[in-house]
């Protein structure tokens, strides 16, 4: 006898009237008509069943920092840094805790199971870092937190830096962080990626790098990460984040570029929306959109995976947590409106990002672990289109959170009673 079968589902890869079948918090059947007894049934009633949202770029110690100690009234990067900078001094383990915990309570809420987290580690006290482990262990029932050791201030550039950077790995942080193009000068920022990458294959660790975000078309990091990354065999292990010098560049450099990250084996991370936010701030008109190339990188097979990135905090002002937010501003900004490629966009915030953070236990398969959500939506288009409601999301087949339908009532003269905003069944 099971312990759960979800009756009625349909999948993101197009498949319909199927059941899924759980025991022991792993997916043990994935076909129509199960025949099966179970302690629960719940019954999907034709609504899209996904595997969970993963957000592959983030910081946590930031969040929900919104307002201290002041607002960030420009709204602008390098104001976003001198605030993060006036802040740091005042930052206590127990609010940060506070904070992250309240976060990963939203994030659950939305069915965000597995997040990739920044952590600054320029301040010596590394009180940042040690919060943060605390959460990764507080949340690893119903949440995966991988943390990233970061040098925001730039590894070679912020005293003591690279030794904060070592001490972090050495406390358990789980991969190499780095910020090449705000390294003092190009040569510097090519000498931090060579000395992270390496020290990343000596401790056999992941490298998920801040890289060329910037508009200068110069700016030009991720090749050297590339051929670091092909040098030192760190293929499939190694992420270049937000990458926005690229919407800049000429498209010749970036035919050589392109095949240069694929051949690596080196994945891409864009987060629209704070690129396009904090990107073609120095631009009148025309206007860079900010965003790097998703669809070219996609159509070379480079991996590409959205991040939330920021959630009221010193950057960015908005933010709910929501994935689905983020997948919809990134079809948008790069044009991605075609039926299969709004499925990668929705990939781009499901199973692609669990590829890049190594979570293999991730997926809609047998043997996988039963992390499931049932969404009000027929199909991934539908669900990126209304942001949809997670209507119940499940970690190792255990209900976690839902929430009720979103539903208006109407008192129309011959109209029906509610509207849900779906499409209606075929």
């Amino acid at each position: 006898m099971l312990d759960l079968i979800i009756k009625n589902c349909t999948l993101p890869d197009g498949r319909t009237n199927v059941d899924i079948g759980v025991a022991q918090g792993r997916i043990t059947a994935v076909e129509p008509a199960l025949k099966a007894e179970a302690g629960h049934v719940i019954d999907a009633a034709g609504q899209l069943v996904s595997s969970p949202f993963v957000d592959a770029h983030f910081h946590m110690d930031s969040t929900l920092s919104f307002g201290l100690p002041r607002v960030n009234q420009s709204g602008t990067l390098l104001e976003g840094i001198a605030l993060w900078g006036e802040l740091k001094p005042l930052l206590t383990q127990e609010a940060l805790v506070e904070r992250a915990l309240a976060y990963c309570d939203w994030a659950v809420a939305r069915g965000l199971l597995a997040i990739r987290s920044h952590v600054d580690v320029c301040d010596p006290r590394l009180l940042a870092t040690e919060a943060l482990l605390h959460v990764r262990e507080k949340v690893k029932p119903y949440l995966d937190l991988q943390l990233v050791a970061f040098p925001q201030d730039g590894v070679l550039r912020a005293p003591g830096a690279l030794d904060n950077l070592k001490r972090a790995l050495d406390m358990g942080v789980d991969v190499v962080g780095g910020i090449p193009h705000f390294e003092r000068t190009m040569q510097d920022g090519a000498e931090s990626v060579r000395i992270l990458c390496e020290l990343a294959a000596e401790r056999g660790l992941r490298v998920d790098m801040h890289c060329d975000e910037s508009d200068d078309p110069l700016s030009r990091h991720i090749e050297t990460l590339a051929y670091h990354t092909q040098r030192l065999g760190l293929h499939g292990r190694v992420t270049g984040s937000h990458l926005t010098s690229m919407h800049s560049m000429d498209n010749y450099y970036v035919s050589k570029l392109i095949p240069l990250m694929r051949e690596a084996g080196v994945a891409a991370i864009a987060n629209p929306l704070i690129n396009i936010t904090l990107q073609g701030r120095h631009d009148t008109y025309p206007k860079r959109r900010g965003m790097t190339r998703v669809p070219e990188l996609l159509a070379a097979g480079v991996p590409v995976a959205f991040g939330h990135d920021c959630v009221m905090d010193p950057w960015y002002s908005l933010g709910s947590g929501d994935m689905l937010e983020v997948a919809h501003m990134g079809l948008h900004v790069a044009q991605m409106t075609g039926q299969d490629a709004m499925r990668a966009c929705f990939e781009a915030v499901t199973t692609t990002p669990a590829k890049i953070l190594g979570l293999d236990d991730t997926g809609i398969a047998v043997g996988k672990r039963a992390d499931l959500v049932l969404l009000q939506a027929r199909d991934p288009v539908e669900a990126l289109r209304l942001r949809a409601t997670r209507l119940m999301v499940l970690r190792a087949g255990q209900v976690i959170a839902t929430t009720p339908p979103a539903t208006a009532t109407l008192n129309l003269p011959g109209r029906p009673g509610q509207v849900s905003f779906q499409t209606p069944a075929r």
